[in-house]
């Protein structure tokens, strides 16, 4: 269990910096977190961003970023050779704890304004 929690350390660490991966340090955190703030992106506790409202650049902004992360779980899994869906569920519950007030999560297959 201890090297779970480390591991659940380290996802946190990585998640923080696997957008600024996909598109670019500036661009794409100004990007998620427009998109956050606007209500149109929001966490799922699968580890993954979803559409929460169409509009904009909304999905081009989810695909990228997930595509990314997708990338990085795989290679943390296999370092540490667990498996990916492993990775997934603990970077989904740190990213749901540490969604700010007023953005949206994915709880019990709702939206929710958190």
């Amino acid at each position: 269990m201890k090297r779970f929690s480390k591991l659940g350390a380290f996802i946190l660490v990585l998640c923080l910096a696997i957008p600024a991966a996909a598109m670019g340090l500036q661009e794409a955190k100004s990007q998620l977190d427009t998109a956050k703030q606007q209500g149109l992106v929001g966490e799922t506790p699968t580890g993954y961003l979803d559409v929460v409202k169409a509009s904009g650049n909304a999905q081009g902004i989810v695909d990228a970023i997930n595509q990314a992360r997708r990338d990085e779980y795989a290679r943390i899994a296999e370092k540490h050779d667990i498996p990916v869906t492993q990775v997934e569920t603990v970077a989904g519950q740190k990213a749901l704890e540490r969604t700010p007030s007023g953005q949206y999560i994915l709880k019990d297959g709702q939206w929710v304004k958190k």
